[in-house]
């Protein structure tokens, strides 16, 4: 028998009030000693200013809504509501009121990844190890997980493929320097040197999505011959060849302007390393 599909499940599950847990008499309280983290849980770091928030307001109003747990032995195993077991912990709790199912160890997984995908904002390179943790324990392709959480494949496929930029751009995605969109534009550059190099840029300068875009746009036109040579009738006047001379002599590296027409072009610089990029770029924001 095909297994169940358990991502509306366990949404329905995990937006149950607390009248319609009471109505179904499925609420009870459990000693927090006897409750077990997740050991499955795909989010490893938790925002301590919102534990704390949480924490605060879990004095004042208790848990509203039950963790989702299941039975281990004597003890319990949350599946879903670490946040606000923690939360609990911090506030001094001694029970608090959970849900119990009956779910299996890739359910438990599955039910962990469904929790943080729909409900936080969890770190793109978390949710990506997570569905390749997945993937590699219970041996499943993409297209059965997809299947399983409810979601497209496409949404696992390039969530996982994350994970095979170079371990400096999956920090700067975790700390929040790039936005996942930055990421899959940079997981389009094959050249591992220009990838990194891209990669400096977009946090050096700030650079948006849209900006980043621009960016390799004119690094290929440079590339293309035909796009490298000035537009007809564009050639360079005297004027403009002394403006490149003044800004190599400044910036102490090749300078090129290229007119694009009447009243537009643009001016590359060039740098050779990392080092020689933060140089140019502390003289630019004298």
């Amino acid at each position: 028998m095909e297994k169940r599909r358990l991502g509306r499940g366990l949404d329905e599950l995990l937006s149950m009030t607390q009248e319609q847990e009471s109505a179904a008499a499925l609420r009870v309280e459990v000693p927090l000693d006897r409750i077990q983290a997740n050991p499955h849980q795909p989010r490893k770091a938790f925002d301590q200013d919102e534990l704390s928030a949480m924490s605060a307001t879990v004095k004042s109003h208790g848990i509203l809504q039950p963790l989702v747990v299941r039975q281990v032995g004597d003890q319990y195993q949350i599946i879903a509501g670490e946040r606000r077991y923690r939360a609990a912990q911090q506030a001094g709790l001694a029970a608090v009121p959970v849900r119990v199912v009956d779910f299996n160890d890739q359910e438990v997984v599955e039910a962990a990844l469904i929790e943080n995908i729909h409900r936080t904002d969890l770190n793109p390179i978390e949710k990506a190890q997570g569905f390749k943790d997945y993937l590699d324990r219970f041996s499943l392709n993409h297209e059965q997980l997809a299947h399983r959480l409810g979601l497209a494949r496409s949404t696992i496929t390039n969530l996982v493929n994350l994970l095979e930029l170079p371990a400096e751009i999956q920090d700067g995605l975790r700390v929040n320097h790039i936005t996942e969109a930055h990421a899959k534009i940079l997981k389009g550059i094959k050249d591992h040197d220009r990838q990194m190099s891209t990669y400096k840029q977009i946090v050096a300068l700030g650079l948006s999505v849209k900006a980043t875009e621009q960016f390799l746009r004119e690094q290929r036109d440079e590339l293309d011959p035909a796009e490298s040579q000035p537009e007809r009738g564009e050639e360079k006047t005297a004027h403009v060849r002394s403006l490149e001379d003044e800004l190599r002599q400044r910036l102490a590296t090749p300078v090129e302007i290229k007119l694009r027409g009447k009243e537009k072009g643009q001016i590359v610089i060039r740098f050779d390393s990392n080092d020689d990029f933060m140089r140019v770029m502390d003289m630019l924001r004298r």
